[in-house]
């Protein structure tokens, strides 16, 4: 995933740029950069934050950065934001999405237009200036935001810094949030509501779907209405989405705890506690200890100082390690205990089997794994939020082809949990986990602790479903 945040203020927008775009670093991804616009002059910085924090790489530049404009990013991987200069001005852009179509349209661009790409890192073509470039063919920023959201596969929302002020945009299906905030230093925009009331901002507008607005010290014009599809990615609420964030009045941590408690009242498996998958799995489990009548315990604490999010590095023997070493065992609250363990969900499943095994080895009577969210069964082609190479890397996608003998299947009775192949894939999947038992948060069970309607949320990870053509029942193979 990626995140961003942007000011325009009356005064100096510097401050408030350095420790909003920091609100966005749970994301957990590699690269962070800032621009600030004082008068027709840019200044921008890009840093690696793989292996450091955002505000150790940034204090110093903050500094060097004056200006009343700015906008900022945490990205997956490419630099931004870049500045562009175009018949349209010159401007520094910043996006979050995943574009699926990225080398389709860089060809078609270089072919029709002559156009070339300066960005490119392994002989890829960075997605924002792919972006940038689909803008600049039209005679506005409104007509070429919305001709470069009809032009991909997949999502993208970005923040645009120009002299008018700052262009935002939801993607077209609204799967990632983009809100607005207004305080007496002027307005902010953010992905990530929690960055608003620490700086003095209180939350005026989200955006809708496709939904272009631009915002300026003294306020915001929309100037693309918002569409009527709305497809906001459910995972927000399950995983990447930060505890203290709300979307669509929603937060992120009571729908956290309301989808533990659903997982308590479908289980009937006999416990002495529930436990958390430091630090995401940890409201799930909350709300499954209340009401289950359980008592709520940490047989594992995260060491957080210098160990990054696990999901972080591409190489996989170096995400198991990252896992292994931030996760410190209590074997106190392990030896003789019957412990269900509440996780946001199971991708590969490779760091949670050598995580419970230690549970095993410490003494644990049994162990029990209970995922907040459904089977992942299809790879996501819309957001970054998973650093798997291949769909066959996931867990239950490995399940299937060894119960089917062949990737090449129909994947429906798999996402039906009161199906006969749902019920084999997660017994297989236990099995590989080695635990007493497993069980998955039913699908229906979820939208109901998040609660938008179904029609409203992108779930297309767990049943295929992306809600634009309805339920696409893909072939493992597809």
């Amino acid at each position: 995933m990626s995140g961003f945040f942007g000011v325009a203020a009356h005064d100096s927008c510097t401050a408030d740029l350095f420790y909003g775009t920091d609100y966005h670093c749970h994301l957990g991804t590699r690269r962070g950069g800032l621009a600030v616009l004082d008068g027709g002059r840019f200044t921008r910085f890009i840093h690696d934050i793989t292996n450091a924090q955002f505000k150790s790489k940034f204090e110093h530049d903050i500094g060097q950065m004056q200006g009343a404009c700015g906008i900022g990013v945490i990205s997956d991987y490419e630099d931004q934001p870049l500045i562009i200069g175009s018949h349209l001005g010159t401007y520094a852009i910043v996006t979050v999405g995943r574009i699926g179509n990225v080398t389709q349209l860089a060809e078609q661009a270089c072919r029709d237009r002559g156009v070339h790409f300066s960005e490119m890192a392994g002989n890829v073509v960075n997605p924002t200036e792919l972006i940038a470039t689909l803008i600049n063919r039209e005679d506005s920023f409104v007509a070429g935001i919305n001709a470069a959201q009809e032009a991909i596969d997949g999502s993208c929302s970005l923040l645009i810094l120009t002299q008018e002020g700052i262009y935002a945009a939801r993607d077209r299906y609204g799967r990632t949030p983009v809100i607005i905030g207004q305080g007496e230093a002027g307005h902010a925009v953010t992905m990530e509501s929690c960055a608003l009331p620490n700086l003095g901002y209180r939350q005026v507008h989200e955006l809708g779907p496709g939904e272009i607005v631009l915002i300026q010290a003294e306020g915001f014009t929309t100037l693309n209405p918002p569409g009527d599809c709305l497809q906001v990615c459910a995972f927000l609420w399950v995983y990447y989405g930060y505890p203290a964030s709300s979307y669509h009045d929603i937060n992120v941590e009571v729908a956290r705890y309301r989808s533990g408690g659903v997982l308590a009242r479908r289980d009937d498996a006999e416990i002495d506690c529930v436990a958390g998958i430091p630090d995401s799995g940890t409201a799930h489990a909350l709300g499954y200890a209340e009401a289950a009548g359980v008592r709520y315990c940490r047989p594992f604490v995260k060491y957080t100082p210098t160990w990054p999010r696990s999901f972080m590095p591409q190489q996989q023997d170096l995400r198991d390690l990252v896992a292994r070493m931030k996760l410190i065992p209590i074997p106190e609250l392990i030896a003789g205990q019957r412990v269900a363990f509440c996780d946001d969900s199971i991708v590969r499943g490779t760091q949670m089997k050598d995580c419970l095994r230690r549970v095993y080895e410490f003494g644990a009577a049994a162990v029990h794994m209970r995922p907040a969210c459904p089977p992942l069964v299809f790879g996501c082609n819309f957001l970054n939020f998973s650093r798997s190479r291949s769909v066959m890397e996931l867990a239950a996608r490995r399940a299937i082809a060894e119960i089917a003998g062949q990737q090449d299947v129909d994947l429906r009775p798999y996402t039906d949990p009161d199906d006969d192949h749902y019920a084999a894939m997660v017994e297989r999947i236990g099995q590989r986990l080695e635990v007493s038992s497993l069980r998955y948060q039913r699908l229906d069970d979820l939208v109901g602790s998040i609660g938008l309607p179904k029609h409203q949320l992108c779930t297309y990870c767990w049943d295929g479903c992306d809600g634009r053509v309805g339920c696409r029942h893909a072939r493992a193979g597809e």
